[in-house]
């Protein structure tokens, strides 16, 4: 029986850790010393000590910036401006992901390519750009899945697994690519600025085919969350893409969690996993999944360790999980990969390491 496989998961980040200089644009916005203090508070925390950007971290601020920055108050970038900035820097970000998993010279063999972002758009795609830049076949089988927010990489592994399972011979490359910070919004409102505490860029590549080495794709199972349409949104407006991240997404979370154990755990208990591959979208979303199930604290520490070296970077962030447990996992430990996104959907797997 035909069994799909990651063989290997490459990861990128942009050059310019931004996390201190977006706190302290962010902070300097807020209308009082009140809230400053707070939000100062509230960032440390967050769980997070870097975020990258494809922003240079001298280009946030206004006054001492050797150039004028990309966000200057008053006069924020428009859509187009955030657009371009994307067009300008994804394809090479999410080259340098795919430059780590050694496809010299056989770049012809892969058959599909798929590849997840809700952080920009622009035709001809991102994944026939990239194509041609990784010199793929003509023939390519494409598959762009946007807007689809942090749980992204879940569905676009899953059609990898159906590429495979339809044919042994498939070879899929899956990309996730997200420039989060091309996405802040001039705001006042701390609540908001908080949200801006969480995101920043990276890009993950990763191989699916037959060939049995890596982590063995098994299940995949979905859960919307009822009544939840309004926690997380993510629209398009004049000055970017407008985040609406809910303080009751946590827990929310929790609940469905502690509701439907059964269906996410596949009627097994915690203790059948060894490994726990858990989308960090920020500190207490991981807390909600660690008291849901009653893991213990070390269960969760690689999605921990990825939020505090890289933040939120949306679909790319389990994948940056799994890359980590790629590397480490012994034959034969079994997991499950979870991530959330707008809906609120829960997008769910097991894996074997083999």
């Amino acid at each position: 029986m035909t069994q799909a496989y990651i063989n290997r998961i490459g990861t990128a980040r942009p050059p310019h850790d931004v996390h201190a200089a977006f706190q302290d644009y962010t902070a300097r916005g807020l209308p009082d010393e009140r809230q400053r203090a707070l939000f100062h508070r509230m960032a440390r925390r967050a769980g997070i000590s870097h975020r990258y950007s494809v922003l240079h971290q001298d280009g946030m601020v206004e006054a001492a910036a050797p150039t004028p920055g990309f966000y200057r108050r008053g006069a924020f970038p428009g859509t187009a401006a955030r657009m371009r900035t994307y067009a300008a820097h994804a394809p090479a970000l999410a080259e340098q992901a795919v430059s780590q998993l050694d496809l010299q010279g056989r770049a012809q063999e892969i058959t599909h390519l798929v590849v997840a972002s809700c952080t920009g758009f622009m035709a001809p795609g991102l994944d026939q750009i990239l194509a041609a830049r990784l010199g793929l076949r003509v023939d390519l089988q494409r598959t762009m899945v946007g807007f689809m927010g942090c749980a992204a990489a879940v569905p676009a592994l899953r059609i990898a697994q159906a590429a495979v399972l339809a044919d042994p011979a498939a070879r899929v490359l899956v990309v996730n690519l997200e420039l989060c910070t091309l996405h802040m919004q001039e705001t006042d409102a701390l609540e908001v600025a908080l949200t801006f505490l969480l995101f920043g860029d990276g890009a993950t590549a990763a191989l699916v085919t037959a060939e049995p080495h890596g982590f063995a794709l098994e299940d995949f199972r979905s859960v919307l969350i009822p009544d939840s349409e309004d926690f997380i949104s993510w629209h398009v407006g004049d000055q970017g893409f407008v985040m609406h991240l809910s303080g009751q997404v946590p827990g929310r979370i929790a609940a469905a969690l502690r509701a439907a154990p059964d269906f996410i755990l596949r009627g097994e208990g915690t203790q059948a996993l060894q490994l726990w591959a858990v989308h960090g979208g920020g500190r207490s979303v991981l807390d909600a999944v660690e008291g849901a199930f009653g893991l213990e604290e070390t269960a969760l520490a690689p999605s921990r360790a990825v939020l505090d070296a890289h933040g939120n970077m949306s679909s790319a962030t389990i994948m940056f999980v799994l890359a980590g447990m790629l590397k480490t996992a012994p034959p034969g430990q079994r997991g499950l990969a979870m991530a959330f996104g707008p809906g609120m959907v829960t997008e769910t797997f097991r894996f074997t390491a083999r």
